[in-house]
């Protein structure tokens, strides 16, 4: 991803805080423990009522076969932006491989950078896992009312396969569920997902489904 500087602005307390990220420069690496009070806090902006706790979080990173990676900003725009030192995790996602098909777990991203390819990455990551690990499809649930996130997973080569009703609670909404066989296909490479950034979608049950980017 390429960068352009982001305008920063002042809250209340005087921290400096992103107000616009055009164009951020983002790296990918394994979510850690020390990461799970912002992946949290994350939760909570994206998923309200549905996000998970501590606990959630915990055994769901403990589970067999779970793989999770998040995104930070780099490069000298986030420096302007954050400061020297470390860097707040602005995306995060997570892959559950059971030794045959892959299941997307979730997929966050920062409000103040969707729109922008972290969640494109970040599917992309979990895709190319996938891959290493030779599943023979990837697997996912998406709201259905969640137009860009179909959008982009249909980019992807994800089709639909199924309708799970009342899937995501508390909302009370239905999912598609989605397969990507990656026998047949490969990554996409139009790079106008940048202004498809799916809506966040609660978790149901401590299994969030791979929908916000």
């Amino acid at each position: 991803m390429s960068t352009e500087r982001p305008a920063a602005t002042q809250d209340p307390a005087g921290a400096r805080t992103v107000q616009h990220v055009y164009a951020p420069s983002c790296r990918l690496r394994p979510l850690r423990s020390a990461d799970f009070d912002r992946v949290l806090e994350l939760e909570r902006v994206l998923f309200g009522a549905g996000a998970w706790t501590y606990g959630m979080l915990a055994d769901e990173l403990a589970a067999l076969g779970r793989w999770y990676v998040v995104a930070e900003p780099t490069g000298p725009d986030a420096v302007a932006v954050y400061g020297p030192g470390p860097k707040p995790v602005v995306g995060y996602a997570g892959l559950w491989f059971d030794g045959d098909v892959a299941q997307v777990m979730t997929i966050g991203v920062d409000p103040y950078y969707q729109r922008h390819g972290v969640g494109r990455a970040l599917l992309e990551a979990l895709i190319e896992r996938a891959r290493t690990l030779r599943a023979g499809a990837v697997l996912l649930e998406v709201r259905v009312d969640n137009g860009p996130a179909l959008a982009l997973y249909e980019r992807f080569g994800f089709e639909r396969i199924g309708l799970r009703k009342r899937y995501y609670q508390p909302e009370d909404k239905d999912a598609f569920t989605m397969r990507l066989d990656l026998a047949a296909t490969v990554a996409p490479e139009d790079p106008g997902t940048r202004d498809q950034e799916p809506e966040p979608s609660a978790p149901d049950g401590g299994t969030p489904a791979g929908d916000a980017a």
